[in-house]
């Protein structure tokens, strides 16, 4: 087996000592020593294909520049957006980011963030499930770095990342009635989580009572998706206009639709929370509320190292998003 090269190998070939060689690998004691020596250490270690031990490394600073990071649910494309936009910018801080998929599941919440601890990550980004407070006490109780994304628990003070889910609901809604449309329906989670709450709140709040509301259990999703569709449509009471709280439900919705053979927005208006790719197969466009992704991730690493560095802060960042206007609402 090949031997690892040490900083002792290169302060040999170098001819200076190996305190000197991690001084200039470690970006120590710029300007104090010459630029020619620092060149050739750094040209000898590339030579030698020096690669530094981490594991004494996170030893002697107590720290493994890792992050664990929970998603609800890696299959949904909000997740997985968000996680390449965490992955990214954790990385510019030097940063290796460890993922798990909860699939809602508390219990499984609960392993995948021990598994985290004992992999000894600095921090943790939270995109909790529903029921998910006593995770969120302990973490607090315990003094271990983390930051919740998306989905937070207004009971509890600790660092967080989300949006304003009901003014995005209400401009959505707002929108509509500006294209004369009245009756409204909005297929939403039957859930208790608190930023789902407020979507729902937002719309029916600015409906002024003049809406139906269609709820989904995560595990049926197609079938009550269906089902509300079906609802909405019984000409006695028939809605112009469907509003889905979810990407995934709205996608649900439009193969429905489409079997149905209901065409958009010529019967019926859509608009969506939240983009998704597979809207790009549909034959209009959809009118969707954009979260500002990217803001979120950069918020939430930001955070997570602030709490990391020992910043005693409760913050919560509450960003706003965008009506993204388009064919499904405007023909």
């Amino acid at each position: 087996m090949k031997k690892n090269v040490s900083l002792k190998d290169i302060a040999e070939k170098v001819g200076v000592s190996t305190a000197l060689v991690s001084y200039v690998l470690n970006g120590k004691m710029e300007g104090r020593i010459s630029k020619e020596v620092a060149a050739q250490i750094k040209a000898v270690a590339e030579e030698l294909n020096y690669r530094p031990n981490q594991i004494a490394k996170s030893l002697k600073t107590n720290r493994t520049h890792t992050l664990g990071l929970l998603l609800a649910d890696i299959a949904n494309p909000f997740s997985s957006q968000i996680a390449r936009i965490i992955e990214n910018e954790a990385n510019k801080l030097g940063y290796t980011v460890i993922i798990g998929s909860s699939d809602e599941q508390v219990e499984k919440s609960k392993s995948l963030i021990q598994l985290f601890l004992n992999r000894q990550v600095d921090g943790l980004i939270l995109s909790l499930p529903e029921n998910s407070e006593e995770i969120v006490s302990d973490l607090k109780e315990k003094g271990i770095p983390f930051v919740l994304l998306d989905r937070y628990f207004p009971e509890i003070s600790t660092n967080s990342v989300t949006i304003d889910n009901y003014s995005a609901a209400e401009a959505a809604i707002k929108h509509l009635q500006e294209n004369n449309i009245a009756r409204i329906g909005i297929v939403t989670y039957e859930t208790s989580l608190f930023h789902l709450e407020e979507r729902l709140r937002g719309a029916l709040e600015s409906c002024n009572g003049n809406a139906t509301v269609g709820k989904v259990r995560l595990g049926n999703i197609e079938e009550d998706v269906e089902a509300a569709i079906t609802a909405f449509l019984n000409p006695e009471n028939k809605v112009e206009a469907i509003f889905f709280l979810s990407n995934l439900l709205a996608i649900s919705g439009l193969k429905y639709l489409n079997k149905l053979q209901v065409t958009i927005p010529d019967q019926l208006a859509v608009i969506a929370f939240d983009k998704t790719d597979a809207f790009d197969l549909f034959y209009t466009t959809i009118t969707y509320v954009n979260q500002p992704m990217n803001a979120m991730g950069v918020e939430a690493v930001k955070l997570v190292q602030q709490a990391i560095s020992g910043v005693p802060t409760e913050t919560t960042v509450n960003l706003q998003t965008e009506l993204v206007i388009q064919h499904s609402t405007t023909g």
